[in-house]
């Protein structure tokens, strides 16, 4: 059966309505929110000695911000230009010039700087090598740098070897050509950022209805009944978005937060990219409902719940009985789990009360189409897998598969991370499929070379076996990173700076230096400066949220002269460790990349197809799952029981999760957080907690728990009472090493942790007092 396609943007109805509007006052004077000119002010002049490059940059390249990821100003859901600050704040790393040499002369001077005066000193300008005891870095020849890395990468076993690729502006083509190359060169650690983001959400989508993808687009959201984001706050992360909620609203959506913190960003909104509300804001969300950190599940057992009942007193009335019938599995077994489950149960796991789940299971009764988006805040548990699965049996149940404004989409933070694992840029995968028997000979027969049959570590079990004894045949020698900064994006920073420094060799392949990369290594550090996406010979192609893979060419202007293309590199380094074998990995265009890309993963064929600026086709329609029918084994979607997870604390413990601020990724664009005016170190809390524990606003408080400690500043809003949020990377010092989710092997991002005052913490000169309160704690847990 063919794909639908949607068809050309939808036309955005620009006609005011004031019932939408956030504020009478112009331009949201006196509110706290984003002043969107004056950054963009800003950004003009951080850009002022290439603005002709930094132009062409916006209108011919694929945006390198947010997931929705577009080409030039336009995009595909609506008419009307497409620019926002996200894609605004990362500009700078394409034009800026290479920093000064006199940076490279002593590390120290460079340690005394933050990850954000770091990134502004400018671009890696060549090859550089820091050996122990070295104080400056010293320039090297990419011969020189290759072939060092090449020689000890020859000397260890392959599962000592590991390679990680982050998320900045990194294409397909080198996902795919770095996914080639470890397994040529007989590794299969290697990771990527967006696996340590949504891994979850691909795991659970594939056992319940035989995707890993969006099932749906951005236009759906358009003219749905219901439009719902769990766990995500698109507003702040993907701000553009913001236009498709306000072209929803206007079409009559309603729109519905489910996350423990009534988020500003999604109460009110002031969009610069149309008139009205650009002038007096945009009331976005609905209605909020919020859940204990790790509620979900509980909240999502009562919707289902409420939905049997209402079943036996009105059939039909709440479930899509056709769509079950004929496109699922296990409906039986998930009435009886549910049905086990009282109603007190539910309501302490989730935070809410019986009637306020009846109130959200009505309103999805009712609606007969339905969106639901979501982001870590459902994925980054250790029970991530299990938050989706829980979303995908609420959308099937109501039959919000397969068809127009339905659908379920995890939305992504990164412009073209959707594709890093449809590359085969992970432990568990291969390009256009798992990591299985079937699929290795498939790819082998592709790539001509044997593939290893061993697992593969995700980077956090990478980062583990660093510390493995000496002639642990998995104890990581080599670390091989395009980008990223372990030291402010993992758990546990203190165990994180250990394991980095723990191995022999570092390679840091990337445009900018930032704090991970000034670490010491046993043998040597090398980094190698790399060409951004607007640089790339032959340009690049990279895949949205919405499955949407866009060309991007090379753009004309200014370049580092030693900066090379990722692909390229990797091509480089691989021939010089297997000279006699070179031809098997050999590309000389990124043309043949994308003619490869085509046969190894089927949905990509198209991608072959994109040669200049506008091309972009999406992958399997406008709908997965079109009609029902999904891609599982008797093409019928699972709906699967789903446990709720252990959720204990007692009375002075508070669950933790982490937020973020004006940032993208680690990198940080401002102090305070512009959509409720909180510092870095703020601690978000209830003003009821805050009474019981005798803390004033504005107070000195400490967060504390076995893994660590962080003092900060209590800020009062409106977060559900016993849960409290910190910024990240500030809070990671609360959160655990070395615990994982179960199916996905994500690491966990959320935790518990005491709460007290600064001045009762730091009185206790007794050390007993601290770990008495983390045991009492941990007991609780337990």
């Amino acid at each position: 059966m063919g794909k639908t396609k949607h068809t050309g943007p939808i036309k955005l109805d620009k006609s005011p309505k004031p019932s939408l509007w956030a504020s009478v006052m112009p331009m949201g004077l006196g509110k706290v929110k984003p002043h969107h000119i004056r950054d963009t002010l800003k950004v003009v002049w951080e850009n002022k000695d290439q603005l002709s490059y930094a132009y062409r940059i916006l209108t011919q390249g694929v945006c390198d911000g947010c997931a929705l990821g577009v080409a030039g100003l336009r995009d595909q859901t609506l008419t009307g230009p497409h620019l926002c600050t996200t894609r605004l704040n990362v500009l700078r790393l394409n034009t800026m010039p290479a920093i000064d040499a006199k940076w490279l002369e002593n590390v120290d001077k460079l340690r005394e700087l933050d990850s954000t005066e770091l990134r502004k000193l400018g671009r890696i300008p060549y090859p550089l090598s820091r050996k122990p005891g070295e104080k400056k870095f010293t320039r090297i020849s990419w011969d020189e740098a290759l072939n060092r890395i090449a020689e000890k990468i020859k000397s260890i076993n392959p599962k000592q070897l590991a390679f990680y690729l982050t998320a900045r502006g990194i294409t397909n083509e080198v996902y795919y050509t770095a996914a080639k190359v470890a397994r040529f060169l007989g590794t299969n650690n290697i990771d990527n950022a967006s696996r340590i983001c949504h891994s979850p959400s691909k795991t659970a989508l594939k056992r319940s209805l035989g995707i890993g993808a969006s099932s749906c687009s951005y236009k759906d959201w358009i003219g749905t009944d219901v439009l719902v984001f769990w766990g995500s706050v698109a507003a702040n992360n993907q701000p553009v978005s913001t236009k498709y909620m306000y072209a929803a609203k206007k079409a009559g959506t309603k729109i519905i937060v489910i996350n423990p913190y009534r988020e500003p960003a999604m109460e009110k909104y002031w969009i610069p990219s149309i008139w009205e509300s650009a002038l007096f804001g945009t009331k976005i969300a609905d209605d909020f409902y919020q859940v204990n950190i790790g509620g979900d599940i509980a909240f999502m057992n009562g919707v289902i719940k409420h939905w049997f009942e209402m079943e036996e007193n009105n059939p039909g009335s709440a479930i899509d009985w056709q769509f079950v019938r004929e496109h699922t599995n296990g409906i039986d077994e998930l009435k009886v789990h549910v049905a086990k489950y009282d109603w007190e149960t539910l309501e302490k796991s989730s935070g809410l009360s019986k009637e306020k789940m009846y109130e959200f299971a009505k309103l999805l009764a009712e609606a007969k189409s339905g969106v639901f988006v979501w982001s870590m805040g459902l994925t980054q548990h250790r029970f991530g897998t299990d938050n989706v699965s829980q979303v995908a049996n609420l959308a099937m149940l109501r039959g919000f598969i397969g068809r127009a404004h339905c659908g379920l989409m995890p939305i992504r933070g990164h412009s073209g991370v959707q594709g890093s694992g449809e590359m085969g840029a992970d432990p568990f995968v291969l390009p256009g499929g798992e990591f299985d028997e079937e699929n290795i000979a498939r790819i082998e027969n592709i790539w001509g070379f044997p593939i290893p049959r061993w697992q593969g570590d995700t980077i956090g079990q990478t980062l583990e076996n660093i510390l493995l004894p000496d002639g642990h045949e998995r104890k990581v020698r080599v670390l091989y990173t395009s980008g990223g900064n372990f030291l402010e994006t993992m758990p546990n920073p203190d165990f994180i700076r250990k394991a980095l420094e723990s191995l022999e060799l570092r390679v840091h392949q990337d445009i900018i230096f930032n704090t991970s990369t000034l670490l010491d290594a046993k043998e040597e550090v090398i980094i190698l400066p790399a060409m951004t996406r607007y640089e790339q010979p032959g340009g690049g192609t990279s895949t949205s949220t919405e499955r949407m893979v866009y060309f991007s060419p090379e753009i004309e202007g200014p370049r580092i002269e030693e900066a090379r293309a990722e692909w390229e590199i990797y091509i480089d380094l691989a021939s010089r460790v297997k000279p006699e074998e070179k031809h098997l990995i050999y590309f000389s265009h990124a043309q043949e990349i994308r003619n490869e890309i085509a046969i190894a993963n089927r949905n990509y064929d198209g991608i072959q197809h994109l040669k200049k600026k506008g091309d972009v086709f999406q992958w399997g329609g406008a709908w997965l799952c079109e009609g029902g029918v999904c891609p599982t084994a008797d093409g019928r979607g699972n709906l699967i029981p789903i446990e709720l997870p252990e959720l204990r604390k007692a009375e002075g413990q508070f669950f933790v999760t982490t937020r973020r601020g004006k940032q993208f990724n680690s990198m940080i664009y401002s102090d305070k957080d512009p959509f409720n005016a909180a510092d870095r170190y703020d601690i978000l809390m209830n003003r009821e907690d805050a009474t019981k524990l005798g803390i004033r606003e504005g107070e000195t408080i400490v967060a504390y728990n076995r893994h660590g400690m962080m003092q900060g500043r209590a800020r009062f809003a409106d977060v559900k009472q016993g849960n409290i949020a910190v910024y990240w990377p500030e809070g990671n010092v609360l959160i655990p090493k070395g615990v994982y989710e179960t199916y996905a092997q994500i690491p966990e991002y959320n935790t518990i942790a005491i709460v007290e005052k600064a001045e009762t913490f730091h009185a206790q000169k007794d050390q007993k007092y601290v770990e008495k309160r983390i045991e009492e704690m941990e007991m609780t847990v337990d």
